[in-house]
């Protein structure tokens, strides 16, 4: 992590609440700063409130509380939506200084929002993050950021508190984009480690001697630490849902037909992750593509 100037202000709005929005909370808070959130499921933001969250009626009111706003959301649509729709932050009396994204977004669209909040007068940093939400709530997410570096620099505590590793990547946009080519190849790894253990109990294998094997080998990767056990013990409780991996798949598929690319590969796997979803396990963590790999293969089936 480099050495980063301290933000002027220790109190921060964070819209959107699920998994990794909560594990961003908890480290914001445990490091002293006051967090106002806002979430449209009531449920999560009842539980924002009881780890020490402060609650906001909408975006718009989180902009007149604060200088600084973390997005933790599903998709760039609801991003533009929370800037600009109804009680949106343009709405405002009063707009932030700087909004930190970690939405795993449509780089393009990403671009737009950052002309947007330009014209406002509002910094923007693309800033996505590589890791489960309990990766994350353990500061073990590795952060890509996109944006002016001195607006980047200027607000390095924030980062520090919530990951121990953080990357300045490039310009605006470049943090999103890091994100997807990062998610190509954890997306594959979680395949093949799924094929591998399916593979290795089909002919005869131990499966926890199968995992200590290709820990200790050229096989290894960090999904092995991360999904391995969740594997081999069907344990399918969400970190990270299939479903929102489909969308990521997605989004590099689109970027890569934007440059006349074909990912031969990450089109297998958005069928194999389509028919996931229409059998019902959308909601699942993504470990749960071993069942996938068990039930219907290559989901050709």
């Amino acid at each position: 992590m480099e050495n980063l100037e301290k933000p002027s202000s220790k109190i921060i709005g964070l819209i959107g609440i699920g998994l990794v929005g909560t594990s961003l909370a908890i480290n914001l808070i445990a490091h002293d700063y006051k967090v106002i959130g806002f979430d449209i499921n009531e449920k999560q933001m009842k539980n924002f409130e009881k780890i020490g969250g402060m609650l906001a009626n909408s975006p718009a009111d989180i902009a007149e509380k604060t200088d600084v706003i973390v997005f933790s959301l599903l998709t760039s649509d609801i991003v533009l939506d929370v800037i600009r729709g109804k009680k949106g932050i343009l709405s405002a009396n009063k707009y932030p200084t700087t909004i930190i994204d970690t939405t795993t977004a449509d780089p393009i669209k990403t671009d737009k929002i950052y002309s947007i909040l330009l014209e406002n007068n509002i910094d923007y940093l693309d800033a996505t993050i590589s890791g489960s939400s309990v990766q994350i709530k353990e500061r073990e997410g590795t952060f890509m950021v996109g944006g002016n570096k001195s607006v980047y620099e200027r607000h390095g505590d924030i980062f520090s508190a919530v990951a121990k590793e953080t990357i300045y990547v490039g310009s605006s946009g470049t943090g999103a984009r890091a994100k997807l080519a990062v998610n190509l190849v954890v997306g594959l790894n979680r395949w093949a480690l799924a094929e591998a253990l399916v593979f290795a109990q089909a002919i005869g294998l131990d499966l926890q001697k199968t995992l200590e094997i290709f820990t200790k080998t050229q096989a290894y990767s960090s999904i092995l630490d991360a999904k391995g056990e969740k594997m081999i013990n069907n344990d399918f409780t969400t970190q990270s849902r299939i479903r929102q991996h489909r969308k990521d798949v997605s989004l590099m598929i689109k970027m890569a037909q934007k440059e006349n690319l074909q990912l031969q590969l990450s089109a297998q796997h958005l069928q194999l992750l389509d028919n996931m979803i229409k059998n019902g396990d959308g909601d699942l963590d993504v470990s749960s593509v071993i069942k996938a790999v068990r039930n219907y293969g290559l989901g050709n089936r």
